[in-house]
């Protein structure tokens, strides 16, 4: 459609509120609100970006739907976005895979971790003796390991059950996790449905933000131990203290400052090319009782955000988006000013106070909510603190190496990939050295393959953003002089084993053994390492040896043999009782693979 056309269809349209869409062989490409239709729609007539001409030029028909307020207007823009996902629009991803925790309905709750809650309640209910209403949900969270770490601690403290309701139903004894202390058995009421809810309410305190109920008993718990000098048991329990202390966050001071409204929201937003992020946290009645992450989808443009891009933009479609089903708080703090009018009198329409704090408490709130933001953006929080931590741009595909031999023979590389922090198996890659007992120059070998196959356009992949080196510094200083060989330009690390300490080519990092984003470099080191030793093992088991030459030992037992004993040699030096210890060799054989070797 050019301009002429989307002048003459706006002469058409009413001077009302209502919503346009602009369309393409059936498929909605953007959907935009207004108060006046006619006045808007003939705006497009004269594009202000490249992004908007190019939707203007690509659209064969303009819809219209007339509402009677600006407000309806507004929620109905909301609802096409979610419904249509137009490209052209900042587009609200609603993520559904959070893990949640659930306590059922029963007479008895259950607690579970679940990404797929079985009721739609929030927050508390009474858990006593008598049926429960329905599931009480809390969540949901971000760091599955650390909801983990919650639940077993509140299940070791308050002796909350974790069975299914089948494996619950006609015991006639506890089960293992009552001889365990996980549970307190109401199955066979070993503790009265009474006393059991009162456990329960007990677990939905901490879930609300009574941290202390939790934390308390486990302080307790850590200075008897340590008192009775069980160190490790001492040190198990501070480093779980540390874990529930940091459950709900930072920010709880804050929080019990703001304001006198019941509920207020705090947003932050970061921004990575087509990618946000806005994080939410949620106060109430002076409690951190809520925080969640929602990932945008921005057209590609000048900016992220909407027609004139940005964070106010992503703010502006957030909000409508998100609240459009759902209740509004009392209050709002933003990073910065939304800037648009219609969402602005909707706000004020509905009685919601919006704030852009400078100082102060509300502040630091902000300032929080925008540091769960940036941990977000662009990949899973332990890629972003990856990249935040060895300040690179970024860190959503790492690729792995590693090389092995057995004392310079079968010598193999591997190289693994890893994409926002799972393994990507369809491009892995291995390669065969030629056999010398020199990791590093098989390090260097293996590395200039790899970046001569990217320059010279041979390898399928994307660029990584991150190579990691199984060693030390004798391993990474191979790796980069291989690399500048090539002409290669892409940032290099080592993880070196035992000490766990990252080595780049300017300084070497200790960070914190629970550190997300260690454990995110150890598992692509442990993979690389994994699949380096297998296909040595199949290179090794592939050579043709003298045991093939001794009657009774084929392939299968060959295999076994040099499994069992690592080399030709060894096999050589066990005795007649050795080589009868594997599987498939009796007596006879053992004797001959003796005499023959």
């Amino acid at each position: 459609m050019n301009v002429d056309g989307v002048r003459e269809r706006a002469k058409s349209l009413p001077r009302e509120p209502g919503v346009y869409q602009f369309r393409a062989e059936g498929t909605t490409l953007y959907v935009g609100k207004a108060v006046d239709l006619r006045s808007r729609v003939r705006s497009y007539a004269d594009p202000r970006t490249a992004r908007i001409r190019r939707m203007v030029d690509r659209a064969d028909e303009i819809e219209i739907a007339v509402t009677d307020t600006e407000t309806q207007a507004l929620l109905l823009e909301a609802n096409l976005i979610k419904r249509h996902q137009p490209r052209y629009n900042v587009r609200l991803k609603d993520d559904k895979s959070y893990p949640m925790v659930q306590l059922t309905d029963h007479e008895a709750p259950r607690i579970e971790i679940t990404r797929d809650p079985d009721g739609e309640a929030q927050g508390a209910s009474s858990a006593s003796g008598g049926a429960a209403s329905g599931p009480t949900v809390f969540g949901p969270f971000t760091d599955k390991g650390q909801v983990e770490t919650v639940v077993k601690a509140l299940r070791e403290t308050y002796g909350v059950r974790g069975c299914s309701d089948h494996k619950y139903s006609g015991r006639e004894r506890p089960c293992l996790d009552y001889e365990m202390g996980l549970c307190t058995a109401p199955c066979t009421r070993e503790i009265d449905l009474e006393s059991y809810g009162e456990d329960v309410t007990a677990v939905e305190r901490f879930f609300e933000g009574e941290t202390g109920i939790l934390a308390d008993p486990l302080r307790r718990e850590m200075e008897a131990a340590a008192e009775d000098q069980n160190f490790e048991r001492a040190a198990n329990l501070r480093d779980r203290l540390e874990t529930v202390e940091a459950f709900h966050g930072e920010g709880g001071e804050a929080v019990q400052s703001v304001g006198d409204e019941r509920a207020v929201d705090v947003l932050g937003v970061a921004i990575e090319g087509e990618d946000a992020t806005v994080a939410r946290l949620r106060a109430e009645r002076g409690k951190l009782v809520d925080r969640d992450r929602h990932t945008l989808e921005a057209p590609a443009a000048e900016g992220a955000g909407d027609e004139e891009g940005g964070v106010p933009a992503v703010l502006a479609a957030f909000i409508v988006q998100y609240y459009a089903e759902r209740d509004l708080p009392d209050a709002l703090l933003l990073p910065e000013r939304h800037g648009d009018g219609e969402v602005a009198a909707w706000l004020e329409a509905e009685g919601v106070s919006v704030r852009v704090p400078g100082a102060g408490r509300e502040a630091k709130l902000v300032d929080l909510a925008l540091k769960n933001a940036r941990r977000n953006v662009g990949g899973r929080d332990e890629c972003g603190m990856l990249a935040d931590a060895l300040e690179i741009d970024a860190a959503r595909r790492i690729e792995g190496f590693d090389v092995s031999h057995a004392q310079g023979k079968s010598a193999v590389g591997s190289n693994v990939t890893f994409v926002d922090g799972s393994a990507e198996k369809a491009d892995y890659r291995r390669k065969k050295l030629t056999d010398q007992n020199d990791d590093y120059d098989n390090m260097r070998t293996l590395l200039e393959w790899r970046a001569s196959r990217a320059v010279e356009g041979r390898d399928d992949r994307p660029d990584p953003d991150l190579l990691l080196i199984d060693g030390g510094e004798g391993q990474l200083d191979a790796a980069r002089d291989a690399l500048a060989a090539v002409g290669w330009d892409v940032p290099a690390v080592a993880l070196a084993k035992a000490e766990e300490r990252v080595v780049t080519p300017d300084r070497t990092f200790s960070w914190p053994s629970d550190a997300p984003h260690l454990h995110l470099l150890q598992r692509v080191r442990d993979e690389a390492h994994r699949f380096a030793v297998q296909y040595h093992q199949t290179v090794r088991d592939e050579v043709k040896t003298v045991l093939d030459d001794v009657p009774g030992v084929g392939p299968e037992t060959r295999k076994r043999l040099l499994g069992r004993f690592g080399s030709v040699e060894n096999v050589r030096e066990a005795s007649v009782a050795d080589l009868e210890s594997v599987e498939g060799i009796g007596e006879k054989t053992a004797e001959t693979i003796k005499s023959r070797l």
